[in-house]
């Protein structure tokens, strides 16, 4: 993945945020609405599309384009600043791929140990029953 042309793609439209605020929410656009669309960007390789397409399916729309928004700060420079690094952290956590996982036996001391314990447990309930007068 290359950053700077990912970000360089990157669109932003500055829309009137919600919420509290008085006469200044209803005069400043102060949320930002980051959009990327995963078809046309020269920033990733094929297989990143995939994986980030896959990964990612619920947050983008019908035409490959990721959207997200941000109206945490009443500044509109510092939510597309905010923006943008939700955005990169996205992408770099849907670019990850897990290792595979080993499949492994438990130890013998470990098998034993855990038998002496069910043994333990099953004597102490032995040992609460009432004793057979036979």
């Amino acid at each position: 993945m290359n950053k700077t042309i990912v970000v360089s793609e990157l669109q932003f439209k500055a829309i009137r945020s919600s919420g509290a605020g008085g006469q200044h929410v209803n005069k400043v656009s102060s949320k930002i609405e980051l959009s990327y669309n995963i078809n046309t960007t020269k920033g990733l390789t094929l297989f990143e599309k995939d994986c980030v397409l896959e990964k990612l399916s619920n947050k983008i729309n019908k035409e490959n384009t990721l959207i997200l928004q941000c109206d945490e700060s009443r500044s509109q420079h510092k939510n597309k600043e905010l923006a943008i690094k939700r955005f990169l952290n996205l992408l770099e956590n849907a670019l990850v791929i897990p290792k595979k996982r080993k499949a492994s036996k438990p130890k013998k001391s470990a098998i034993e140990k855990r038998l002496k314990s069910k043994k333990r447990a099953a004597l102490k309930k032995v040992n609460r029953r009432k004793p057979d007068l036979d």
